[in-house]
């Protein structure tokens, strides 16, 4: 088997998952945050914030979803009936905050029940990833190449703790978009959120960095055996100044940076689970290249993947551009 295509199929994967956790997760912060609002036309500015860009976002994950079948079926075959309920149940939030996102606009008296459609889809969508990350995490019971656990399995307080996790940054990315696109009293609401948000995120990137290692020693020696803890000290320090410098700017008024620091700690927790658990797709059973389909239908799929990737990329960096600037109260894309 070649190995570097089980490389290179690794890699597109996590990028398309690193690019759907940043860009949907601010758009389903959004819809976190929708509680908050308190009253209707404030609502309506963090819809008109997000409006012309939450669809494209959730591109991502069907790349990352369909790859994982197309490049890893093994593990797609071990992963899917470990994690059914998570998958399926996040699934149903995408759907109803995506109806509700379309019905809400037009909805007169029944848009209160969109407006919680919208707020509990996001909500439940956003907890269900972080436990489809703990679950996968923790390692999943697999027999002979297939899973032999139960229904359940996926359901510890680590796999909730993870969703709680998840849940809470995706808030800080919504709240520091606020920041960025909004003005008013929208965006000075956004900023304290944003605090907040900040300290809580740090508290649970805290928890799951010790829980780890205290519980799986395959990470534990992975981070703290010589030479890795001396390579990998940096990526702890890297995000303690990422936060330093998110809560400076949050405290001047600024309102690009925020954001960028927030998909910048986004990132550095996402690297640090990378370090964690790679080389392995199912923790500490199956790893990149035991679940890598045939080299011919690897390279198959690549020939129609990586010219396409640009592609989407440019036009998603031109709707961008395109819908640059500040959402004011009143103001739509309709």
């Amino acid at each position: 088997m070649e190995w570097y295509l089980p490389v290179i199929w690794a890699a597109v994967i996590g990028a398309a998952v690193a690019l759907y956790v940043i860009l949907d997760g601010f758009d389903l912060g959004i819809g976190i945050l929708f509680p908050f609002a308190r009253e209707d036309k404030e609502r309506d500015q963090l819809i008109a914030s997000i409006a012309p860009f939450w669809d494209g976002n959730e591109t991502w994950l069907v790349l990352g979803g369909g790859g994982l079948w197309v490049a890893f079926p093994r593990a797609y075959a071990v992963i899917m009936p470990a994690l059914y309920l998570p998958v399926i149940v996040m699934l149903l939030g995408l759907i109803f905050r995506g109806v509700a996102f379309e019905f809400r606009t037009v909805a007169v008296t029944s848009k209160k029940y969109w407006t919680f459609a919208f707020a509990a889809g996001s909500t439940l969508a956003a907890f269900c990833q972080g436990l489809i990350l703990g679950g996968i995490i923790q390692g999943i019971k697999i027999e002979d190449g297939v899973f032999a656990g139960g229904a359940f399995d996926f359901a510890t307080p680590f796999a909730a703790l993870c969703g709680l996790g998840v849940t809470t940054g995706y808030a800080l990315l919504g709240a520091c978009w606020l920041v960025m696109k909004t003005e008013g009293a929208v965006a000075d609401r956004a900023r304290e959120h944003a605090k907040i948000l900040l300290i809580a995120v740090l508290a649970f990137m805290a928890v799951v960095s010790l829980w780890t290692p205290l519980q799986f020693s395959r990470i534990r020696a992975r981070w703290f055996s010589v030479p890795n803890i001396l390579f990998l000290w940096p990526v702890p320090l890297i995000t303690a100044l990422t936060a330093l410098m998110a809560w400076r700017w949050l405290e001047q008024g600024r309102s690009i940076r925020p954001f960028f620091a927030a998909i910048v700690l986004f990132m550095l927790g996402y690297a640090g689970l990378a370090i964690s658990v790679s080389p392995y797709l199912v923790p500490y059973s199956m790893t990149i290249w035991d679940a890598a389909a045939a080299p011919a239908s690897q390279i198959f799929m690549l020939l129609g993947t990586l010219p396409l990737l640009p592609i989407i990329l440019m036009y998603t960096g031109f709707v961008y551009y395109l819908f640059r600037g500040k959402v004011r109260e009143g103001e739509s894309y309709h």
